[in-house]
């Protein structure tokens, strides 16, 4: 009974540890995931913990489970917005991105290493996929927020290249083993039975969950379990059929999370706190597993392989991928650098060790060295590579009180709550013309403790704290309205967007006329719309594309689906 309290004790404290560390190291920019490593390190056998654990089979099954609750996750919180300029890079990145990095990877190390080819494209594959959610808990530490095609195709790609990489991890595994050189027609064919069988289950598996989950009624607290007990069914009976369970449960989160779904705004919370514990619990567990002086012997190697594929195999499989999409340098430049390696690599290193393969434990050490250097060198980078490339842009999203109201048969509708500050937009402007969007209506105004009458947006003042029932679609609007923007000053509207504000329909000619432009005839009939879209080579504007003409530089200020509907023109100052 002693030892049972004293498991619980050691357990909530480490717990606790890591995540107050992950909130002081987080300021500094420091991965946390490179933090619970560490903190796993520590407890471990070599380390002033001195706990020794080498159950591969026990840290298998644990990763696995922590990596399909991190992927629903995932899903879950993945906007089918983002899939307009995100969906067909990500893929390409996700698949052939994943088989030129395994392949570049794998033929060096094969080389370097004197290891048979197919042993050395196994060590590629493992270190295949990326692990971008720990670029974005970097980039919301610091308040950055990227252009949306960069962040959709990092978001989509970081959910969906895991199952790449776990298939062909398999798959060479199963070559090896076996002594088949017959590596193209099995790829072939696993490849269509896992990814098919992962993306039927898991489309038709998130579709018969939402429709479970909105005809039960059970109490509140259930819904999170029902919807995390659903998905990892869906991995299991996936995984059981011999298809791809990791893709599985990603394409059920995305089904999941963009449908109207009952006590959503409630399963989206506690999904992410159930997702952040298992990637703790997973990196100590890792960090645990390592023996630190076995990495020393292999540090070089690592070192030299962590190179070929930071500085040469992933920025040529970006630039292949993203060729077809003409995306600008600058954003291929950081998608080539950010592919920061995470916890699916350290998983697949443990499956040699679980077939017993013979170079098993070098290939664990290597792969936990590279994620270690790619942790510290990209990880600790990520934030002021998107500021020096020019891909941060003004936050559009602001921490308020939201509630989701559930309301039958009715449209969505979520109960918003801003607390006004004295340089919030309605306070300092003070303009009786200010209106609310159509769809939000205020419920009610607290000022110190009592509810007070506003019968017009100027009545509102400091302090007051301000209570609306809104449609999602209106949020943006009224953060515009009611929330201080807490952006440093090269990100405030004026900075960043320019000076004036024209509408996306407005003509070249009047524009050419009103600024002493200089342009052919032949422009002056275009839409600024067209006349952007033309000149930047996109089909899929996004907020923050920028087009230099003379002295004046246009900058997208507002889009709906293609099509811009405002731009920011700022006058560019000579030195």
């Amino acid at each position: 009974m002693d030892l049972t309290n004293q498991i619980i004790l050691v357990v909530s404290l480490v717990f606790l540890a890591s995540i107050l560390a992950s909130v002081v190291t987080s300021r500094f920019g420091v991965p946390l995931l490179l933090v619970f490593l560490f903190i796993g390190m520590l407890l471990g056998e070599e380390g002033p913990g001195g706990i020794q654990f080498d159950d591969v089979q026990m840290a298998h099954l644990f990763g696995s489970l922590a990596l399909a609750i991190i992927l629903f996750d995932g899903g879950l919180v993945t906007p089918f917005r983002n899939f307009r300029v995100g969906l067909k890079p990500a893929v390409g990145l996700a698949t052939v991105g994943v088989l030129i990095t395994a392949g570049v990877t794998g033929l060096f190390a094969a080389w370097w290493l004197g290891l048979h080819w197919m042993e050395g494209l196994l060590l590629g594959a493992i270190v295949g996929s990326t692990d971008a959610a720990a670029v974005f808990s970097l980039l919301r530490s610091q308040g950055l927020e990227l252009k949306q095609r960069v962040g959709a195709t990092l978001e989509i790609e970081s959910g969906s290249n895991d199952p790449m990489a776990i298939f062909l991890t398999i798959v060479l595994i199963e070559l090896i083993i076996s002594g088949s050189d017959d590596i193209g027609l099995v790829l072939l064919l696993e490849f269509v039975r896992q990814m098919g069988l992962g993306a039927l289950f898991g489309i038709l598996g998130g579709l018969g969950l939402v429709r479970m989950i909105n005809r039960l009624e059970m109490s509140p607290g259930l819904y999170p379990l029902a919807v995390m007990a659903g998905g990892l069914s869906i991995f299991g009976i996936t995984s059981v059929m011999q298809g791809s369970g990791f893709l599985a449960i990603y394409l059920a989160g995305l089904v999941v999370g963009n449908r109207p779904l009952q006590s959503s705004q409630y399963i989206k919370r506690f999904h992410d706190g159930i997702a952040r514990l298992s990637q703790i619990g997973m990196f100590l567990m890792l960090g645990l597993l390592v023996t630190p002086s076995e990495l020393l012997p292999v540090a070089s190697d690592a070192l030299l392989f962590a190179a070929v594929l930071t500085l040469f195999a992933r920025p040529i499989a970006v630039w292949l991928c993203l060729l077809p999409f003409r995306f600008p340098w600058r954003e291929q430049v950081f998608v080539g650098w950010v592919g920061l390696r995470g916890a699916v690599p350290i998983i697949l290193a443990l499956f040699p060790l679980l077939a017993g393969m013979d170079q098993a434990s070098m290939y664990f050490n290597i792969v936990f060295f590279v994620v270690l250097v790619s942790l510290l060198i990209q990880g600790w980078t990520v934030a002021s590579s998107a500021r020096r490339l020019g891909l941060e842009v003004p936050p559009t999203s602001h921490q308020v009180q939201r509630v989701e109201l559930d309301i039958p048969g009715q449209r969505e509708l979520e109960l918003v709550g801003y607390r006004l500050a004295k340089d919030t937009p309605v306070v300092v402007e003070r303009r009786g013309a200010l209106r609310l969007p159509k769809g939000a209506r205020i419920v009610a105004v607290l000022r110190g403790k009592h509810l007070v009458d506003v019968l017009d947006l100027s009545d509102l003042k400091p302090d007051d704290y301000l209570y609306l029932i809104a449609d999602p679609a209106d949020l943006l609007e009224l953060d515009r309205l009611f929330v201080a923007s807490a952006a440093p000053e090269r990100l405030s509207e004026q900075v960043f967007f320019g000076e004036f504000v024209l509408n996306g329909e407005a003509r070249v000619g009047d524009l050419a006329a009103a600024y002493g432009l200089d342009l052919p005839a032949s422009d002056h009939a275009l839409t600024l719309d067209a006349f952007i879209r033309r000149d930047l080579h996109t089909a899929h504007p996004v907020v923050g594309d920028r087009l230099q003409i003379k002295s004046v530089d246009l900058v997208v200020r507002e889009v709906e689906g293609d099509r811009i509907l405002k731009v920011g023109l700022k006058l560019m100052r000579s030195v």
